[in-house]
Protein backbone atom coordinates (compact mmCIF):
# COMPACT_ATOMS: atom_id res chain seq x y z
CA UNK A 1 0.00 0.00 0.00
CA UNK A 2 1.42 3.30 -1.41
CA UNK A 3 1.90 6.44 0.78
CA UNK A 4 2.79 9.49 0.29
CA UNK A 5 2.81 12.19 3.50
CA UNK A 6 3.98 15.57 2.90
CA UNK A 7 5.13 18.17 5.36
CA UNK A 8 6.65 21.90 5.83
CA UNK A 9 3.70 23.55 4.89
CA UNK A 10 2.61 27.04 6.22
CA UNK A 11 2.34 30.79 6.01
CA UNK A 12 5.25 32.94 5.16
CA UNK A 13 5.59 36.41 4.00
CA UNK A 14 6.40 36.99 0.05
CA UNK A 15 10.07 37.22 -0.71
CA UNK A 16 10.52 34.44 2.22
CA UNK A 17 11.76 30.48 1.73
CA UNK A 18 9.73 27.82 2.55
CA UNK A 19 10.63 23.57 2.25
CA UNK A 20 8.10 21.48 1.61
CA UNK A 21 8.87 17.24 2.46
CA UNK A 22 7.30 14.24 1.16
CA UNK A 23 8.03 10.92 2.53
CA UNK A 24 6.73 7.53 0.72
CA UNK A 25 6.18 4.38 2.43
CA UNK A 26 4.43 0.88 1.09
CA UNK A 27 6.88 0.45 -2.27
CA UNK A 28 9.87 -1.81 -2.63
CA UNK A 29 11.47 0.10 -5.87
CA UNK A 30 11.57 3.75 -6.51
CA UNK A 31 9.01 5.50 -8.31
CA UNK A 32 9.94 6.78 -12.01
CA UNK A 33 8.56 9.72 -11.41
CA UNK A 34 8.00 12.28 -8.86
CA UNK A 35 6.41 15.58 -8.41
CA UNK A 36 4.58 18.08 -6.77
CA UNK A 37 1.28 19.85 -7.75
CA UNK A 38 -0.61 22.88 -6.15
CA UNK A 39 -4.10 24.21 -6.44
CA UNK A 40 -5.24 27.39 -5.07
CA UNK A 41 -9.42 27.44 -3.76
CA UNK A 42 -11.89 27.71 -7.30
CA UNK A 43 -8.72 26.62 -9.16
CA UNK A 44 -7.93 23.62 -11.64
CA UNK A 45 -4.77 21.71 -10.46
CA UNK A 46 -1.46 22.50 -11.75
CA UNK A 47 1.95 20.84 -12.31
CA UNK A 48 4.69 22.59 -9.80
CA UNK A 49 7.72 20.45 -10.81
CA UNK A 50 8.80 16.59 -11.44
CA UNK A 51 11.82 14.53 -11.55
CA UNK A 52 11.93 11.66 -13.85
CA UNK A 53 14.57 8.76 -13.29
CA UNK A 54 15.72 8.68 -16.67
CA UNK A 55 17.07 12.40 -15.75
CA UNK A 56 14.32 14.83 -16.77
CA UNK A 57 13.95 17.64 -14.75
CA UNK A 58 10.47 19.90 -15.17
CA UNK A 59 9.21 22.87 -13.74
CA UNK A 60 5.95 25.38 -14.04
CA UNK A 61 7.41 28.43 -16.10
CA UNK A 62 5.42 30.65 -12.87
CA UNK A 63 8.24 28.37 -10.51
CA UNK A 64 11.19 28.46 -13.01
CA UNK A 65 14.48 30.11 -10.90
CA UNK A 66 12.34 30.04 -7.66
CA UNK A 67 11.67 26.37 -6.75
CA UNK A 68 13.78 23.54 -6.62
CA UNK A 69 12.74 19.82 -6.34
CA UNK A 70 15.16 16.78 -4.70
CA UNK A 71 14.94 13.67 -4.17
CA UNK A 72 16.65 11.25 -1.76
CA UNK A 73 15.73 7.77 -3.17
CA UNK A 74 17.01 6.25 -0.62
CA UNK A 75 14.87 7.10 1.79
CA UNK A 76 11.99 7.42 -0.17
CA UNK A 77 12.13 11.00 0.52
CA UNK A 78 11.11 13.93 -2.14
CA UNK A 79 11.42 18.30 -1.53
CA UNK A 80 10.75 21.20 -2.95
CA UNK A 81 12.90 23.82 -2.07
CA UNK A 82 10.68 27.68 -2.58
CA UNK A 83 12.46 30.49 -2.47
CA UNK A 84 11.08 34.73 -3.50
CA UNK A 85 7.94 33.19 -2.37
CA UNK A 86 4.86 35.07 -4.14
CA UNK A 87 1.05 35.47 -2.82
CA UNK A 88 0.10 33.64 -6.38
CA UNK A 89 2.05 30.36 -4.71
CA UNK A 90 -0.83 30.50 -2.90
CA UNK A 91 -2.24 26.67 -2.50
CA UNK A 92 -3.08 22.64 -1.35
CA UNK A 93 0.65 21.68 -2.37
CA UNK A 94 0.35 17.62 -3.06
CA UNK A 95 3.10 15.35 -3.41
CA UNK A 96 2.94 12.85 -6.33
CA UNK A 97 4.66 10.08 -7.49
CA UNK A 98 4.12 6.99 -10.46
CA UNK A 99 5.76 3.92 -11.42
CA UNK A 100 6.78 5.07 -14.97
CA UNK A 101 8.92 8.29 -16.36
CA UNK A 102 7.57 11.44 -17.04
CA UNK A 103 8.06 13.28 -19.97
CA UNK A 104 8.10 17.12 -21.05
CA UNK A 105 4.76 16.20 -22.51
CA UNK A 106 2.80 14.52 -20.13
CA UNK A 107 4.44 15.61 -16.41
CA UNK A 108 2.66 18.42 -15.43
CA UNK A 109 -1.13 16.32 -16.41
CA UNK A 110 -2.51 14.80 -12.76
CA UNK A 111 -3.59 11.66 -14.83
CA UNK A 112 0.01 10.71 -15.13
CA UNK A 113 0.63 10.19 -11.32
CA UNK A 114 -1.10 7.38 -10.14
CA UNK A 115 -0.36 8.03 -6.32
CA UNK A 116 -0.56 11.34 -4.35
CA UNK A 117 -0.44 12.83 -0.81
CA UNK A 118 -3.36 14.23 1.15
CA UNK A 119 -1.85 18.19 0.52
CA UNK A 120 -0.32 20.64 2.39
CA UNK A 121 -1.22 24.00 2.42
CA UNK A 122 1.30 26.87 1.96
CA UNK A 123 -0.08 30.40 2.27
CA UNK A 124 1.79 33.41 1.44
CA UNK A 125 0.86 37.03 2.35
CA UNK A 126 2.15 39.93 0.83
Amino acid sequence: RVQLVEAGGGSVQAGGSLRLSCAGSGYTYSMKCVGWFRQAPGKEREGVASRSADGGIYYADSVKGRFTISQDVAQNMVYLEMSSVKPEDTGLYYCVADAAPCSGVWWERPSSYAYWGQGSQVTVSS
